[in-house]
């Protein structure tokens, strides 16, 4: 992982106690530590107190955090803020951004729901439809089938009606 650290002071022997700022969590996406952490360099190391250094940490088998990469963050830092904040957006207006972005993105969520749901009313309907069409068509046969016996019916009796009156 890689960090902000501050160096706070160096022992005798040059090894050096940082203190841990900032996690990058994705390129471009760093977050302050919640709680104050500690590391203590392998070696020593030749930078001042305050210095900024960005270190990357790997974790040993015992779970303590040990320093694999340094390197001095001042130019880094210098150039983030340049990059970042020289075009006069502010850490406020960009968190005014990200709020718009999230809100715009919880639109077009609750959007795409609600297209989700009447999708499912349509094809809901179109099936209520066709059953209706299917039981129409049963109906009409029925019916076709009631006025051929009728029909049938109909004439029996007037065959019959004539060839008695013979």
């Amino acid at each position: 992982m890689l960090y902000l650290a501050q160096v706070v002071g160096k022992n005798p022997d040059g090894l050096a106690k940082l203190k841990l700022l900032a996690i990058e969590k994705a390129v471009h996406t760093w977050v302050p530590l919640p709680e104050e952490s500690y590391v203590t360099t392998n070696e020593a190391i030749a930078y001042a107190d305050n210095v900024f250094l960005k270190v990357r940490l790997s974790v040993s088998k015992q779970g303590s955090k040990q320093v694999e990469w340094m390197e001095e963050a001042t130019d880094w830092i210098l150039g983030f803020l340049s990059e970042y904040l020289s075009v006069g957006v502010s850490p406020a207006q960009l968190r005014d951004e990200a709020e718009r972005a999230e809100q715009w993105r919880q639109s077009l969520t609750l959007r795409s729901q609600e297209l989700a749901r009447r999708d499912l009313e349509i094809e809901a309907r179109q099936e209520q439809i066709q059953q209706l069409e299917e039981n129409i068509q049963q109906e009409r046969k029925k019916l076709e089938r009631w006025a051929a016996e009728l029909e049938k019916r109909e004439t029996l009796p007037n065959r019959d009606l004539k060839s008695s009156t013979k």
